[in-house]
């Protein structure tokens, strides 16, 4: 637990876990400092919430703080971490700021390899619209209320429950729920069977039902036996969807719960993922206890999250959409969208995430590009790992060279990037930049090409 006397500062503050702890202590009027290597938008909203915010790292930015918590991008020789180690604070990590900050609420969790960012926004917009007063913390920004992280008065807290550092153990779960369990971070857990036993982990912990997608192959076998409410659009879903309908800008379909009509869905943005994701919503709706009705008209006016399919630009008839996917099965959903709004082509660009997850799914990386008309692959963005010696973006250029033959370009220097992706656009088209990484610059990188040709 945090007290009303403590001071808290942040390593890595602009991140968008941290920013979003930052915003919530704010709002319980803790004072809060943070540093962070570069300047932003978020920086900038930060100081404008009350906190006092350095750029770089220097042990003296600590001050006064009782508090230094960091985030996992940050090492452990930080000299603002290695300051307060040296004059005997408390340092937290920031799993565990999370549950000192989560203390004292029913937490409701939504985990899973991807589909985290846009089920928790759902959840914690249906829960506002429900006037429950929750509390929230999303990895992106809701669109709709603007922040990513609330304290609310009420006595749910919502979380995205991240696995990549293990985080989604750390906290006890009111209510769990898994949207997929696919290959990933393994440079975290060590093995596909660690990945399993401790989302099943999770799965089990929660003290109401857990909300499971069984059309998830991943989900459904480490959460035999548990109790759940399931979703999906098999035939033996407790919440089933029937009567999808896709459109450009338009996502309708009916649901069921164990054979009896709920109603309709009407979801602003397009793809099945996206009504998997909706479904998702409504399930935890069911556990807590809210209006379906109320729970489906807060769903009608949901319009995403930053970097989740959003619309960055609209110029000489070329779209411009960007969108975080990293994951095959992520990049496979993101293009079925991008064809649902009908383009003359979608001009793929990727940039593969991490050498460790380049390393392991490269070629599958590569072959999801698939639904791309052009797919244009540039270097892997790092994030902080060193590279591994043999590994590179040509595995991913390989994989989608196999299901796009000639239509597949490999640009290999980043610098270059904006500049072969505006030779080849043309009126029509939709520009589709993928990634966790600096893809989502591409759009503004192409505008400077263009005022600079």
């Amino acid at each position: 637990m945090l007290n009303g006397s403590d001071k808290v500062h942040i390593v890595g503050i602009g991140g968008s876990g941290m920013s979003a702890l930052a915003t919530i202590l704010l709002q319980r009027k803790v004072q809060v400092s943070g540093s962070d290597l570069k300047d932003s938008v978020v920086l900038d909203r930060l100081r404008a919430e009350g906190a006092t915010v350095y750029v770089g790292h220097e042990g003296e930015h600590v001050g006064d703080a009782t508090v230094v918590a960091y985030s996992s991008a940050i090492a452990k020789s930080n000299p603002e971490i290695l300051f307060a180690k040296d004059h005997r604070l408390r340092v937290l990590s920031r799993a565990e700021l999370l549950k000192a900050v989560v203390s004292g609420q029913k937490a409701v969790l939504v985990g899973g390899t991807h589909g985290k960012t846009t089920t928790t926004s759902m959840v914690s917009l249906m829960l506002l619209n429900a006037e429950v007063d929750p509390s929230y913390l999303v990895g992106g920004e809701l669109n709709e209320v603007g922040a990513s992280g609330r304290s609310g008065g009420g006595e749910f807290f919502v979380v995205e429950a991240d696995e990549s550092d293990g985080t989604f153990l750390t906290l006890d779960p009111y209510l769990s729920v898994l949207t997929n369990v696919e290959v990933d971070h393994l440079e975290h857990f060590g093995s596909l069977e660690r990945l399993r036993e401790d989302f099943k982990t999770f799965v089990r912990a929660s003290t109401l039902p857990a909300v499971v997608c069984v059309d998830d192959e991943g989900a459904r076998l480490i959460s035999e036996g548990v109790p759940q409410l399931s979703y999906g659009t098999r035939d033996d879903s407790d919440l089933r969807i029937r009567n999808l309908a896709l459109a450009p800008h338009l996502t309708t379909f009916e649901l069921f719960l164990k054979g009896k009509r709920l109603g309709q869905i009407d979801l602003p943005v397009p793809g099945v993922h996206n009504a998997l994701n909706a479904t998702a919503a409504i399930g935890v709706s069911i556990q807590l206890g809210v209006d379906f009705e109320r729970a489906a008209q807060s769903l009608s006016r949901y319009l995403g999250v930053a970097r989740r399919f959003q619309l960055k630009r609209l110029s000489d008839d070329i779209r411009y959409v960007d969108d975080y996917a990293h994951l095959p099965t992520e990049i496979r959903a993101t293009l079925q969208s991008a064809r649902q709004v009908s383009p003359k082509r979608v001009v793929a660009v990727f940039q593969p995430h991490r050498y460790s997850r380049t390393k392991l799914l490269g070629f599958e990386l590569g072959q999801a590009l698939g639904g791309a008309d052009i797919a244009i692959v540039t270097e892997i963005y790092g994030a902080g790992e060193d590279p591994i010696p043999g590994v590179s973006a040509e595995s991913v250029f390989e994989g989608a060279q196999s299901v796009l033959g000639s239509s597949v370009i490999f640009e290999r220097k980043r610098s270059e990037l904006a500049k072969t992706v505006k030779k080849i656009l043309q009126p029509g088209d939709l520009c589709l930049s993928l990634g966790a990484g600096d893809i989502s610059l591409l759009e503004s990188e192409i505008a400077l090409v263009e005022e600079n040709p």
